[in-house]
C-alpha cells in the first residue's frame, strides 16, 4: 500500500492526473491545476453527457436524469434570455428551500454567464430585502413560504424586474412582476454560448460581518472549479489509499454513488460541494422535501441506498441520537463527512455505531464562504487518528499561521489562520474596503480563525473567528444582534456571547443592560430581535441587568468576564 505522500506526489507531480503548477492569478503567483476547465458550463456539459440511465436529482416523486436535466436547464436559460435579456454579469437571486428549481436556476444562470445570488432561507424580511438591493438582482426565484416574508415590501426594489414562484399561484398576489417558475421551463438542446472567462463571477453568497450588514462573498468560475478538482483529487487519492475518501466515485458494485444532500444550497457546502461536485462526479443527489427531520433522512437513506452523507454536525447528531435509528437499514452508507465545527471523538463513535459500514470513510473539512468551500480536509485513517484536526491543505491550497504582524509563527504555535489559492474569493460584492481588510495584496485570505499546524501539516482550529458564534453550522456575528438590541428604547447596552450546546455547538445568549427606569422582559427581548433577524440569531438565553457591562479603558466589551473566564470583576471595569 503506497503512503499518503507517495500518492500525493504521483497525482500532483509532472504528468499526474492532478498536476499542480504555478501561474499568475490577478498578478500573484498561485498554485493551480495544470489541466482544468475554465467555466462551470464545461462542468455542466461534461456531466450531463451521461444520459438518463443515471439520475442527477431525486426530490420526492420527481426523478431527473442527467440528459433530461440538461435539456430543462437549457430551456430555463433560453427563457431567461428571451424574456428578460439576462446577460453576462446580471444577477438572479434564489430564496427557497432545496429543490430541483434551485438547481435549475443555478445552472441556467451560470451557463448564461450570469451571477446566482443565494439568499439565506432563514433570513427575515429586512435581511432579504437588503440582500436583493445590495446585489442588484434583476430576477428572484422563490418559494411561497419565504416570499410571504417580503411580499408587501417590494415597492422600493426597482431593480427587481420579475419574480418566479416555484409553488404558488401568482393570482394570489397583486404584483404584475410575479409569475410561476413553470413558465420558464421547457426543453432545449441548445447550450448557451455566451463567452465566459475563468475569473468571471459565478455566485454571491452572503456572510455576516463583524460590523454592519452581511457581505456578499463572490465565488468565481475559477474558485468553484478549483474546489471541485480538490474534491475529485481527494476521491482518487482516497481510493488509491484503500478507501476513506469523503466523496467516493462509485456506489456498491461500482454503480452510481448516491448522496443525501441536506446542506442548504445557499451555503457553499450545498452548492459548491453538492450541486457542482455532484454534476461532474455523476452523483445522484437525493434532496429531502421540506425541513430536515432525522426519521425522514433515515428513510431516504434506506429507500435510496445512500452511500455518501456530507452535512453539518447538528444534523448528524440528530440522526445518531434518534431513538429509532437502528430500525432503518443504513448499511449502504460508506462515507460520512461533517464540516462546520470541530468534531468530537464521541460523535465519531456514534456515527460508526449508526452507520456500520462507514469504517474509515469518515471525514471533516474546514473552509469558509470566502474560500469557496473546502480549504483543508481530513478523512480515512488520518481522521480516526486525529479526530480534533480539520486536516491538511488540498493540493492547490496554502495555509499558514501568523501572528498579529502577519509573520508566520513556528510550527505548533497558535495564531491566525491564513489561506491562499485559486479557491479564494475575488472579493466582497461592492465592498472594496472590506475586501482589502480580508484579502491581502498577495491574495492571502485572513480567516479570522485561530489555529495551529503540527509537524505533518495538519491544521487544528483552536478558536473561532473573532466574536462569532457557530450554531448548527450557521455563522452568527454577535455585533449584528447587539446592534439590534441597543435600538430598543429600554436597552442601554448589550453583549452577545455563545453558550455551549451538545448538538448545536453553541446557542446565543444576550446580556442586556436596562436604561434607568425602563423595563423589558426576556420574551420582549427575543421578540425585538426576531422582528428583523433570522430565528437562529434570536437569543435562546437572556440575562437582564441594571449594572454596567464590563468594558476596558478603550470601551471594548470584556466578554471573557461575561463568560466567567476572566479575573477582572465588574467593579474594576466600570
Amino acid at each position: 500500500m503506497p503512503t499518503r505522500e507517495e500518492v500525493h506526489a504521483q497525482l500532483t507531480g509532472p504528468g499526474g492526473m492532478f498536476e499542480v503548477v504555478t501561474e499568475e492569478v490577478e498578478g500573484v503567483p498561485i498554485k493551480v491545476y495544470k489541466e482544468r476547465m475554465r467555466a462551470l458550463r464545461q462542468v455542466f456539459e461534461m456531466g450531463t453527457a451521461r444520459g438518463d440511465d443515471q439520475e442527477y436529482v431525486v426530490y420526492g416523486d420527481r426523478r431527473i436524469g442527467f440528459s433530461t436535466f440538461r435539456r430543462l436547464a437549457n430551456g430555463v436559460a433560453a427563457a431567461l434570455r428571451e424574456r428578460h435579456a439576462l446577460a453576462h454579469g446580471d444577477r438572479l437571486a434564489v430564496l427557497s428551500a432545496n429543490n430541483p428549481e434551485w438547481v435549475l436556476a443555478f445552472w441556467a444562470t451560470t451557463n448564461l454567464g450570469g451571477v446566482l445570488v443565494g439568499l439565506n432561507g432563514w433570513w427575515k424580511a429586512d435581511e432579504i430585502l437588503y440582500g436583493l438591493e445590495d446585489s442588484g438582482s434583476r430576477i428572484l426565484v422563490a418559494d411561497k413560504g419565504r416570499f410571504e416574508r417580503i411580499k408587501d415590501q417590494l415597492e422600493g426594489l426597482t431593480s427587481l424586474e420579475a419574480i418566479y414562484l416555484v409553488d404558488a399561484d401568482p393570482a394570489d398576489y397583486d404584483d404584475p412582476r410575479i409569475h410561476r417558475f413553470d413558465e420558464l421551463v421547457s426543453e432545449s438542446d441548445a447550450l448557451p454560448d455566451v463567452p465566459i472567462a475563468e475569473d468571471d463571477y459565478a455566485v454571491i453568497f452572503y456572510t455576516s460581518g463583524t460590523t454592519g450588514r452581511p457581505k456578499g462573498a463572490i465565488s468565481s468560475h475559477r474558485s468553484m472549479i478549483a474546489n471541485l478538482q480538490n474534491t475529485m483529487f481527494n476521491a482518487v487519492a482516497g481510493a488509491m489509499l484503500g478507501g476513506g475518501a469523503v466523496i467516493s466515485t462509485g456506489g456498491d458494485g461500482g454503480g452510481q454513488t448516491v448522496s443525501l444532500l441536506t446542506s442548504p444550497m445557499f451555503h457553499v457546502s450545498g452548492c459548491h460541494s453538492g450541486i457542482v461536485v455532484g454534476m461532474l462526479a455523476g452523483l445522484k443527489l437525493v434532496i429531502p422535501v421540506g425541513r430536515f427531520e432525522p426519521d425522514k433522512a433515515l428513510q431516504l437513506i434506506q429507500d435510496e441506498k445512500v452511500n455518501v452523507f456530507a452535512t453539518v454536525p447538528t444534523m448528524i447528531w440528530r440522526i445518531v441520537e434518534h431513538p429509532d435509528r437502528h430500525d432503518y437499514d443504513t448499511s449502504s452508507v460508506t462515507s460520512v463527512a461533517y464540516g462546520g465545527s470541530p468534531s468530537a471523538g464521541e460523535l465519531q463513535r456514534r456515527v460508526q455505531e449508526t452507520f456500520p459500514n462507514v469504517g474509515v470513510g469518515l471525514g471533516n473539512a474546514y473552509g469558509l464562504t470566502e474560500s469557496s468551500s473546502v480549504a483543508t480536509l481530513i478523512s480515512g485513517q488520518d481522521f480516526i487518528d486525529r479526530p480534533d484536526s480539520v486536516g491538511r491543505p488540498l493540493p492547490v491550497v496554502e495555509v499558514k499561521v501568523v501572528d498579529g504582524k502577519g509573520d508566520e509563527v513556528p510550527t505548533g504555535e497558535v495564531g491566525e489562520v491564513w489561506i491562499r489559492g485559486p479557491i479564494i474569493m475575488p472579493g466582497y460584492w461592492g465592498k472594496p474596503e472590506a475586501t482589502a481588510e480580508t484579502v491581502t495584496p498577495d491574495r492571502w485570505l485572513r480567516s479570522g480563525d485561530i489555529g495551529r499546524l503540527d509537524e505533518e501539516g495538519f491544521l487544528y482550529i483552536t478558536d473561532r473567528a473573532k466574536d462569532m458564534i457557530i450554531r448548527g453550522g450557521e455563522n452568527i456575528y454577535c455585533v449584528e444582534i447587539e446592534n439590534r438590541l441597543v435600538e430598543h428604547p429600554a436597552i442601554a447596552d448589550a453583549a452577545v456571547i455563545g453558550v455551549s450546546h451538545p448538538t448545536l455547538g453553541e446557542e446565543v445568549k444576550a446580556v442586556v443592560q436596562l436604561e434607568p427606569g425602563e423595563t423589558i422582559d426576556e420574551a420582549g427581548v427575543k421578540a425585538w430581535v426576531a422582528e428583523t433577524l433570522a430565528n437562529f440569531k434570536v437569543p435562546q438565553f437572556v440575562e437582564l441587568t441594571t449594572e454596567k457591562l464590563p468594558r476596558n479603558a478603550s470601551g471594548k466589551l470584556l466578554k471573557n468576564v461575561l463568560r466567567g473566564e476572566g479575573d477582572v470583576s465588574f467593579a474594576e471595569t466600570m
